[in-house]
């Protein structure tokens, strides 16, 4: 659930893998792009057509920290696999799913669980009602 001023806080941005919070997430750049092709014929000035490609989403994720749960479970930033990314809004909550790391960056702290930045893509974006 969102803070009382409506931004999010730490856990309300979260990863979650088998219907289970893995680990919150301090914040996040959201990144969509879509490509598309033109479509040329021969002896037309201007493309006949555009084919779009499909949306590719790339989230930016600062200073995740494993949950005592994943802890105890062994979790393993490296190893996770098709999880997803749940961002609370005051009025809605935003899931990337079918999300695979593609870099970590990790600073070194005695006994912590952090991972500085990691970078994800994910295969779907959906809103729902919060």
């Amino acid at each position: 659930m969102a803070s009382a001023a409506g931004f999010p806080t730490s856990s309300d941005i979260y990863l979650e893998l088998e219907g289970k919070k893995v680990a919150v997430v301090q914040s996040y750049t959201a990144r969509a792009t879509k490509s598309s092709t033109a479509v040329e014929a021969f002896g037309e000035a201007e493309p006949v057509a555009t084919i779009v490609a499909q949306c590719q989403y790339v989230l930016e994720l600062t200073r995740l920290y494993a949950t005592d749960d994943a802890i105890a479970d062994g979790i393993n930033f490296y190893d996770l696999r098709d999880f997803s990314l749940v961002i609370c809004k005051p009025d809605r909550k935003v899931i990337y799913s079918g999300c695979n790391w593609s870099a970590i960056t990790e600073e070194g702290r005695l006994g912590a669980m952090v991972a500085e930045q990691v970078t994800v893509l994910a295969q779907r974006r959906m809103e729902v009602a919060a």
